[in-house]
C-alpha cells in the first residue's frame, strides 16, 4: 500500500506571497507590495517552488513569467487570499439592512416599554430583518447574560458578573404622579401633603417601602401605602383611575424629555415635583463580552442609545 505523502505546511504569510507573485510577476514588485525586502521575496518564491513543485516565475530577458502551472493557480490564489481577508477583517462594520436576527432583551415593564417604540421604528427604518424579545426582570442576580439567554440587560443594572461589560445610559429622578383632578395636583406639593396621600408601590419582591419612605421618615413622616404592584405601568393604569399616587421616573431638570415617561403621559398623569431629596435613578445596559465586537450586537446598543439617551437640542 502506496505511503502517502505529508500535506504542505502552508501559512497564510505563503498564501500572500504567492498571490503578490503571481499578480505582481516580479520579485521586486511583490516584495514592495508586501513590505519586505526583495532577499525576504527571493527566499519566499524558492519555498514555495519546493511546496508546489513547480518553477512558477521563469526568466524571460529582463521579465519573469509564469509557468503554466502558476497561470492556473493566478486565479485562486487571489480567492484565497480575499477569504483569509474576510475572515480577519472585524466584524463592526456590519449592514443593518441584511442583519436577520432576533434581540433578548431583560427589562422591567416601564422599561420595555419605552425602548419598544422606538426600536421597533428604527428597525422598520434601517434594520427589517431585526425582531425584538423582551423578558421580564429577574428578581435576584442571573447567569442570563453569561448563559447567552439574553442579549442586553436594561435598567439599574447593580448585579453583574465580574466579567459583565456595563454602560450607564440615563440619570432620572422621581415624580409623583397622579390622576387628573387628584387633589394633589393643585396648591404646593409639601412633604406633609405626599405623606397624606394614598400610595400604590412598585416592587416585584411585594415591598411595602423604600426611597420615598426614608426620605419621609427624615422629616418625621410616614405614607400609607394602599397597594404594591410588581411594575411600574401597573401603578400608573391604577393611578390614572384612582386617587392614588404613583412613582414615575423623569428626566432631570433641563434635561431632554426621557421615554420612561411616555407611558404616564399616555395615561394623562400630573408629574408632580417630589419635594424631598430622593436618589436619583441610573439607567443603563448589561452585556456579556462575547458580543462586544459583535457588529450585530453594536446595532442593537446603538440603537438602545439613541432611543433612552435622548439628545439634547440645542
Amino acid at each position: 500500500m502506496p505511503v502517502s505523502s505529508p500535506a504542505p505546511n502552508l501559512d497564510a504569510n505563503l498564501a500572500v506571497a504567492l498571490d503578490a507573485l503571481l499578480s505582481e510577476q516580479s520579485v521586486t514588485r511583490a516584495a514592495a507590495r508586501l513590505h519586505t525586502s526583495p532577499a525576504a521575496m527571493s527566499r519566499t518564491l524558492s519555498r514555495l517552488r519546493r511546496v508546489l513543485q513547480d518553477p512558477l516565475l521563469v526568466r524571460a530577458g529582463q521579465a519573469m513569467v509564469p509557468t503554466p502551472r502558476a497561470e492556473a493557480l493566478r486565479e485562486e490564489a487571489a480567492a484565497v487570499v480575499r477569504r483569509l481577508e474576510a475572515l480577519l477583517t472585524p466584524s463592526g462594520g456590519i449592514d443593518p439592512a441584511a442583519l436577520r436576527r432576533t434581540f433578548t432583551v431583560q427589562a422591567s415593564d416601564l422599561v420595555g416599554a419605552a425602548l419598544a417604540p422606538g426600536l421597533l421604528g428604527l428597525a422598520r427604518r434601517r434594520a427589517p430583518g431585526v425582531t425584538l424579545r423582551v423578558l421580564a426582570e429577574e428578581w435576584e442576580a442571573s447567569p442570563a447574560l453569561r448563559e447567552g439567554r439574553i442579549d442586553l440587560e436594561i435598567g439599574a443594572i447593580d448585579h453583574v458578573d465580574p466579567e459583565t461589560q456595563a454602560e450607564e445610559l440615563v440619570t432620572l429622578r422621581m415624580a409623583a404622579g397622579v390622576r387628573a383632578g387628584h387633589p394633589l395636583a393643585e396648591g404646593t406639593l409639601t412633604p406633609a401633603r405626599l405623606a397624606a396621600a394614598e400610595h400604590v408601590a412598585v416592587s416585584r419582591r411585594g415591598r411595602f417601602t423604600g426611597p420615598l419612605d426614608a426620605a419621609l421618615a427624615e422629616q418625621g413622616l410616614s405614607r400609607q401605602v394602599s397597594a404594591v404592584l410588581p411594575g411600574h405601568l401597573a401603578a400608573m393604569a391604577l393611578a390614572a383611575v384612582d386617587d392614588v399616587v404613583c412613582l414615575v421616573p423623569t428626566a432631570l431638570p433641563n434635561e431632554p424629555p426621557s421615554p420612561l415617561s411616555d407611558a404616564a403621559h399616555t395615561l394623562g398623569l400630573h408629574l408632580l415635583d417630589i419635594p424631598l431629596p430622593l436618589p436619583p435613578l441610573t439607567i443603563g445596559m448589561a452585556w456579556h463580552p462575547r458580543h462586544t465586537a459583535d457588529g450585530a450586537h453594536q446595532w442593537l446598543r446603538g440603537a438602545v442609545r439613541r432611543i433612552l439617551r435622548p439628545a439634547r437640542q440645542e
